[in-house]
């Protein structure tokens, strides 16, 4: 989404719509993918050799569980989206790069059916590892063994 500085009043400007999910560049095979576009409502506008953009973004996701496998949606907002570029010249400044990285950035590594927790995975939990020595036995330590070495010098 490209926005000419021409067209930019002295108060500002407020854009509002809708960009194709194409422009996340996801992979079909991703856990992660896009189920709609992406809304935006921004308000807009250059200082000195600054643009500035404030506003929120917002998308919903389909997304695949990282435990049970399971599909489930995810929306994303960004609901106090900030940006600003420096102007070197330019006439228009595209924000289609730094809203794709925002959005990527925002989105869960691990992805969980139950993030919200409405509902509870399904899937296999990491178990925590249980000590093999009682609560009330001390735990031989690993520099004990090591002092045991005897060791030759020449």
């Amino acid at each position: 989404m490209k926005v000419h500085l021409n067209q930019i009043p002295d108060e500002g400007l407020h854009i509002g719509g809708e960009e194709p999910e194409a422009i996340l560049d996801l992979g079909k095979d991703a856990l992660v993918r896009p189920a709609g576009p992406i809304r935006y409502d921004l308000d807009v506008n250059s200082s000195g050799n600054s643009f500035f953009a404030t506003g929120s973004l917002a998308v919903d996701f389909e997304c695949e569980c990282g435990r049970c496998l399971e599909t489930f949606r995810y929306p994303l907002r960004l609901e106090n989206y900030a940006m600003q570029e420096d102007l070197d010249g330019r006439e228009t400044v595209d924000l289609t790069p730094t809203m794709r990285e925002d959005i990527l950035l925002a989105l869960p590594s691990y992805p969980h059916c139950d993030w919200n927790g409405e509902k509870v995975c399904s899937g296999p939990l990491l178990q925590s590892v249980e000590p093999s020595a009682a609560p009330d036995q001390e735990t031989p330590s690993a520099w004990d063994e090591l002092d045991k070495l005897k060791i030759q010098s020449r």
